[in-house]
């Protein structure tokens, strides 16, 4: 057949086939795979799925997209919650799971250098002997691409920061093909626009990243972790903005409402007291740890807590930390055969309690069943929706639950997404967010570099093509 008379996104697959053989799949079940499935928006998958190896695979295959104008969509470890990795449009998916070497670490300088496809767990079991690790822990074993990608965040952000602060310099090929370079490995730069964090929670709409320089952290001389019950969510919240107001530099302070705890306890085989509950974790010297967690259990008493009960050894941290990692399987035990919608917002810390409270007010009178886990010592906390989507009732409850959660965090002057991102889910409501002019500074952006609206369409901006 001539070409001439074949889809655009077939003439590209042809092409990809021919350069990169059996690395381009088009099995239906292998494309679902790299579509949404986290939860309940609908799996919209590529046309075919291409696996790169390098930069330069990258590229060509961008180049070839881009002569047919056909959507090119990036790929990590497929974590994402708000439909990041969804084809609208159809199109290529790119998987950078390939794309998985350390190419250099400076333990001198904390940075390091990393392809897209490294894990953050990989990364640290690298990095383990020489003194430093990688902070930003998201929970999901993540890729560090789609980390940067998503402008990622978790457990350990009150201490370290999120992606934005931890990114310093990326490679990422351009809709065009041109491979651009954002930053050198200085900590700091006024040289010209500040293109990193232009690409740090961009999504893949302006680009597909390739490589990350890194800001590492140097391993604390002592950990020390623990939990503590306190009688309502909003007291344990008050006392998590009395432990950061009072400049205690907590490395971890994580909130699990009473219905978590009592998921957690049953599918992580713990047995906490089932009330609202902080997880906290100290880091630094012994001295500085222990005067740290004396500090916290003071304000604790203030607001009802319970006594700080320490997991002292390595084992026993780990196995509350993966307890909270694993927040979203737990909720799902508390409802058989329900879809999961996780969603997140985040408010200036001061706000919090009167957020989550709220919140948990709107659940009970929403009927629904709704368990809540906070990054709280950011202000950033996290709804686990357990939906029956054969009951059209119910689904308009949640709807209807999920715009006053955003509407209340902007009023509050939170944001729709802490660190979830917009993807599809959350696009309606960046206007309100952050007014018109801004929202079409964004599309401005995305057009001068996109101007076909190849990459990842339908994310973040609306943008016709």
């Amino acid at each position: 057949m001539n070409d001439a008379h074949v889809r655009p996104v077939e003439r590209a697959i042809r092409a990809l086939t021919r350069a990169f053989g059996n690395r381009v799949v088009t099995a239906p079940a292998v494309r679902a795979q790299h579509a949404n499935t986290t939860t309940w928006l609908p799996n919209e998958p590529p046309d075919a799925v291409v696996y790169a190896q390098s930069t330069a695979d990258v590229q060509a295959i961008v180049r070839i997209c881009a002569a047919e104008r056909v959507p090119v969509i990036a790929f990590g470890a497929g974590t994402s919650l708000e439909g990041h990795v969804n084809a609208p449009r159809g199109g290529i998916c790119i998987d950078l799971k390939d794309l998985n070497r350390v190419l250099a670490v400076h333990a001198e300088d904390l940075d390091c250098v990393v392809e897209p496809g490294v894990t953050r767990k990989a990364l640290n079991e690298y990095l383990r002997d020489q003194g430093v690790f990688f902070p930003i822990d998201p929970g999901a074993d993540a890729s560090i691409g789609g980390m940067t990608a998503t402008r990622a965040s978790g457990t350990n952000a009150v201490r370290y920061g999120t992606m934005k602060d931890n990114v310093l310099a990326l490679k990422a090929v351009l809709a065009n093909g041109e491979i651009i370079k954002t930053a050198q490995r200085a900590r700091k730069s006024a040289a010209g626009y500040d293109l990193t964090r232009l690409f740090v929670g961009s999504e893949g709409t302006l680009g597909v990243i390739t490589e990350i320089t890194l800001r590492l952290a140097g391993i604390p001389e002592a950990i020390a972790a623990g939990t503590c019950a306190f009688p309502t969510v909003g007291a344990a919240c008050d006392a998590a903005i009395m432990t950061i107001q009072s400049g205690i530099p907590v490395a971890r302070i994580e909130l699990l409402d009473a219905l978590q705890v009592r998921a957690s306890n049953a599918y992580s085989k713990l047995s906490l007291p089932e009330q609202p509950m902080l997880f906290l974790e100290f880091h630094g010297s012994s001295a500085g740890v222990a005067e740290q967690s004396a500090q916290f259990a003071e304000i604790a008493r203030e607001f009802g807590g319970g006594a700080f009960e320490w997991a002292v050894a390595a084992e026993d941290r780990s196995r509350l930390w993966q307890a909270r990692h694993d927040a979203y399987w737990a909720a799902l035990g508390l409802r058989p055969g329900a879809k999961s919608l996780a969603t997140d917002v985040c408010v200036p810390i001061s706000r919090l309690a009167e957020c989550v409270t709220a919140t948990q007010r709107d659940v009970a009178e929403c009927r629904l069943v709704a368990p809540i886990v906070g990054h709280v010592g950011d202000g950033n906390f996290h709804l686990s929706l357990l939906i029956d989507m054969n009951d059209s009732d119910e689904i308009a409850r949640a709807d209807g639950l999920l715009e006053r959660l955003v509407k209340r965090a902007i009023a509050m002057e939170g944001t729709c997404t802490g660190e979830h991102g917009v993807g599809q889910g959350k696009m309606k409501y960046l206007a309100a967010e952050h007014g018109a002019p801004a929202l079409a500074a964004m599309e401005a952006i995305k057009r001068a570099l996109d101007p076909q609206g190849i990459m990842n369409p339908g994310k973040i901006v609306p943008q016709d093509g």
